[in-house]
């Protein structure tokens, strides 16, 4: 009888254990393909992803908020959430109401949406409050807001609605421009003059992430590209403190103790938290090190808190939302509904991209909330409309809207079925 050597066996096993290797691999992309080829697909990405980044933002400003709460709102760690909680239960049925909005409804909004949000942009900066050197508050009796935030929403509302009624005419350079780069630039000279570079930012990319999805030719993203850096640049200069921040950015112990202190403890965060973090509940910086911990640095304190397996995850979160937009956007025969889709993707991911940049020190502290995770109801509400208007749009595509008909129908023949089971019928 043959004797077979142990090196024999494993190298006879080896082939076979690759195979099934590549088998389950070919499995689990199989299925993948599948789930993502049917027909609410997009609908329950955009749902899915924007519920998990709701719920850990409240767990997050929690968090990172409890000793901020304890030491300004006598001893009391739940007073931010709770207020955070307040603008979740506002945000929501505003969500729902306007995934369900019938569209002509929604494109009727444009225009008096532009104006008003234009109108308190001007009451902003003539009567707004300061805060951190930026005049982007308006106090409305006990409340306080921030209009900038809800003129993302209503701007790319605005544009949408514009460029879907010219649709046809937008090979025309004069039609792509007009009204809709003035009209953006006029909200973002308002922003510019209240001293918020973060949000001028954001306005710029929507305004330059417009004209790319309507087919703008190339030398105008060179020329806004150009006039974004002057813009950029003056407004820095305005401000020494901003100046010091856009300057010491990419190496915060430089200027530790004044200009550098929030960027470098966000990294002294991220750089403790490891694989996993230190726990729910377990930071360090924000026992007073870190400022706007539950706010603008908030990423900060999740990465201490869950690690690089929780910011990945966030970001992953954020990446699902886009990858499911894009795909209504693509499929789509309603310019209108492409072209907001887009806007709002631009709006929400690249804000995320500058939040997370910052807190890397990849970008300059600049004041931008991460979308659905920081804290601030201004933010949160025209954030959670424009993703339940995204949702909606994928809930309409026409296989989504037969499947959940004949859903629909299933169920309440099982209703029916059910109660005549309970009649003895």
């Amino acid at each position: 009888m043959a004797v077979v050597s142990p090196l024999r066996r494993s190298l006879r096993r080896a082939p076979a254990a690759q195979a099934g290797g590549r088998a389950r691999a070919t499995s689990w992309l199989g299925a993948l393909t599948e789930a993502l080829a049917r027909p609410l697909a997009s609908y329950y990405l955009l749902l899915g992803a924007s519920a998990l980044l709701l719920t850990i933002g409240l767990i997050m400003v929690f968090s990172a908020s409890s000793v901020y709460s304890f030491q300004n709102y006598d001893q009391n760690s739940y007073a931010v959430v709770v207020k955070q909680l307040t603008w979740v239960a506002i945000g929501l049925p505003c969500a729902w109401v306007a995934g369900h909005l019938p569209q002509r409804w929604v494109r009727r909004l444009a225009w008096p949406g532009y104006f008003v949000s234009l109108g308190l942009l001007l009451l902003t900066s003539l009567f707004g409050v300061t805060r951190n050197g930026n005049t982007n508050w308006l106090a409305l009796g006990p409340i306080q807001i921030q209009p900038s935030e809800i003129a993302k929403l209503a701007l790319v509302l605005w544009a949408a609605h514009v460029y879907a009624n010219k649709n046809r005419r937008l090979d025309n350079l004069h039609e792509v421009m007009m009204p809709v780069v003035p009209g953006l630039l006029a909200a973002t000279g308002l922003v510019i003059f209240g001293h918020d570079l973060g949000t001028a930012l954001v306005l710029f990319a929507i305004l330059l992430g417009m004209l790319w999805v309507v087919g703008a030719p190339a030398r105008m993203f060179t020329l806004s590209f150009l006039v974004i850096s002057v813009f950029a640049g003056a407004l820095a200069a305005a401000d020494p403190e901003r100046l010091a921040r856009i300057t010491h950015f990419t190496n915060p112990m430089r200027d530790y103790n004044t200009a550098g202190w929030q960027p470098a403890h966000g990294l002294f965060a991220l750089s403790t938290g490891g694989l996993f973090g230190q726990g729910i509940g377990a930071s360090q910086q924000k026992w007073g090190n870190l400022p706007e911990a539950h706010t603008d640095f908030i990423f900060a304190v999740l990465g201490e808190e869950l690690g690089l397996v929780g910011t990945l995850l966030v970001i992953g979160l954020f990446l699902t939302i886009a990858y499911a937009a894009i795909r209504v956007a693509r499929r789509t025969k309603d310019p209108f509904v492409r072209y907001m889709t887009f806007g709002i993707v631009v709006w929400i991911i690249g804000q995320m991209m500058i939040n997370v940049g910052m807190v890397l020190a990849v970008l300059p502290v600049i004041g931008i909330p991460l979308p659905l995770v920081s804290y601030g109801g201004s933010a949160l509400v025209p954030s959670l409309v424009a993703l339940g208007m995204l949702v909606g749009f994928a809930r309409r595509e026409p296989q989504a809207a037969r499947a959940l008909a004949q859903r629909k129908k299933a169920r309440d023949s099982g209703v029916t079925a059910g109660r005549a089971d309970r009649r003895g019928i």
